[in-house]
């Protein structure tokens, strides 16, 4: 590494209110991706004690210079400045990650990368002693470990296999992971994707108390009801530029929604409307397998409602949607579609039978990437009349439909040519949008339709939904986002280790409410609200 001549005195005399040394310092960061700018001359400060938000769409550069702070790209210009132990400011060598573990940066990215058959105290300490010692951790590290638990309440069980442990102990474990390594600047991407409302709350007094220990924290989410509950201030990326970077103290939510995107951006309302005709029916259904198993389920979902699903990822939401969607069928109980049992005995039988399916993952179950935004549209009507005839695709049919999907939907893509790889995740996920809205579906099944996805992104799929919904539709909603169940559904159920609470009518619930029905307590409602 090489010293730059900066010290933390030269910056608090020009910080004002914010003098407090610096941990890190991007400066003039750029990259390209082909013809794509990702980045392009972005600055960035992090001081000590401080709690950055850094926010913007989909595809405006956030991942792209998180990487490059970890080394994982190596910018096309610009530096990574981090302080050593004397508080000066020492440019981070390009591309090496072990260069940035050193310098004391750490990332908890949504999708954790822990090994499951390993305890939590096994994980925090792998890696970090060379493969030949004789001992899988220095004498004193299980002590160390659980006095940065204590201190930072990040309190987990150290002995138990990850695999057993619930998503909130699992980041936890990721967290002390990183401090163990002694991580002065923490990357947090994401956080609070997988988590129950009090888990959340948990994770944000760690992330105050990581603060107040002194370190720098870089905090990404598209929820902005948590940026204000954490963050003092916030860098906003558009288009691969930085185009805010201030106090979060008097900037409102729709303020900041605007600088993410350009333009107002407002959520659509649901407006009351009574139900029709049952459309799907589940009568003590017991399916699937391990913890994403349901057992004794029975509901039922009409016609121009959204149901509501609600529940931390792995307790039975997997086994429900691959229901619906004819991937799973029934151990027990019956699965109806408009009074039929057959209807959902295969996933041809489910499109065919008028189910549109939004799949929870979109990379791996929604889209094909190597096939272009064309054929993507058509994977689930091949056989239909408009794609082919005598066995060949019309593909001037398929171009001429997927233009019309551009369109409509507003994907950002160069025609329907383009490899769906190539695209965004929101871009993706209109992809499947559109593909499921396609012949307007009796039923559908939205499995968390905007994870991951920016406002204006969310706002556009929450409209959709509601316009299903208003043409009679009826529609599934897998999520755990609980303000996306609370603004969209008509009723919402909780899940719990393959059982059901509720369904309850959606202006009955409110976020606590669920959040410890999600945990399995009882009662969470008196028996008389509970919807007929």
């Amino acid at each position: 590494m090489t010293a730059e001549a900066e010290r933390p005195a030269a910056r608090q005399a020009a910080g004002g209110a914010r003098a407090r040394p610096p941990l890190l310092r991007l400066r003039g960061i750029s990259k390209r991706f082909g013809e794509v700018v990702a980045n392009e001359a972005v600055d960035l400060e992090l001081a000590a004690g401080e709690i950055l938000a850094l926010l913007g769409e989909n595809g405006a550069g956030k991942t792209t210079l998180t990487s490059i702070l970890f080394g994982h790209y190596a910018a096309d210009a610009g530096e990574v400045l981090v302080a050593d132990q004397e508080g000066r400011l020492v440019a981070l060598p390009p591309g090496r990650p072990e260069a940035a573990l050193e310098a004391g940066i750490g990332m908890v990215h949504q999708h954790f990368t822990l090994a499951h058959n390993l305890t939590g105290f096994e994980n925090i300490v792998l890696g970090t002693e060379a493969w030949w010692r004789p001992r899988p951790a220095p004498p004193g590290a299980r002590r160390r470990i659980e006095e940065l638990a204590r201190r930072m309440g990040l309190e987990v069980e150290l002995d138990r296999p990850v695999g057993q442990l619930g998503v909130g102990a699992r980041q936890r474990i990721e967290i002390l992971k990183a401090l163990y390594r002694e991580a002065r600047v923490l990357v947090l991407d994401e956080p609070t994707a997988v988590l129950t409302p009090q888990e959340a709350e948990g994770l944000f007094a760690t992330v105050r108390a990581l603060a107040a220990d002194g370190r720098g924290v870089i905090f990404i989410s598209h929820k902005l009801a948590e940026v204000e509950a954490v963050a003092e201030r916030v860098v906003v990326l558009r288009q691969g530029r930085k185009v805010a970077d201030r106090p979060l103290a008097g900037t409102s939510r729709s303020e900041l929604a605007r600088l993410m995107v350009g333009r107002e951006v407002r959520e659509p309302i649901r407006r009351p409307r009574p139900p029709g005709e049952v459309v799907l029916a589940l009568d003590g259904v017991g399916a699937g397998s391990g913890r994403d198993r349901i057992e004794d389920v029975t509901l039922e979902l009409r016609a121009g409602e959204i149901l509501g699903i609600a529940g931390v990822s792995g307790n039975g939401q997997a086994a429900l949607a691959a229901l619906v969607a004819g991937l799973l069928r029934p151990e027990r109980g019956r699965v109806e579609l408009l009074g039929s049992t057959a209807a959902l005995s295969s996933p041809a039988a489910a499109v065919r039978a008028g189910v549109g399916r939004i799949p929870e993952d979109r990379e791996r179950d929604g889209v094909v990437g190597e096939l272009d935004l064309a054929e993507n549209l058509a994977l689930e009507r091949l056989a239909a009349p408009e794609t082919s005839r005598l066995g060949f695709l019309r593909r001037k049919a398929m171009r001429a439909r997927a233009r019309r999907a551009i369109e409509a939907f507003g994907i950002r893509a160069p025609g329907p040519d383009v490899p769906v790889r190539l695209l965004s995740g929101g871009n993706m996920q209109k992809v499947v949008l559109a593909r499921a809205l396609d012949g307007a579906p009796r039923l559908l099944l939205a499995d968390q339709p905007t994870r991951g996805l920016d406002v204006a992104a969310t706002a556009f799929v929450h409209e959709r939904l509601l316009e299903a919904r208003e043409r009679g539709a009826a529609v599934l909603l897998i999520s755990e986002d609980l303000d996306e169940l609370l603004g969209l559904s008509d009723r919402i159920a909780v899940v719990h280790r393959g059982r059901l609470a509720g369904p309850f009518p959606s202006e009955r619930l409110d976020v606590p409410t669920i959040g410890l029905l999600m945990a399995g307590h009882e009662g969470g409602l008196p028996a008389a609200e509970v919807a007929a």
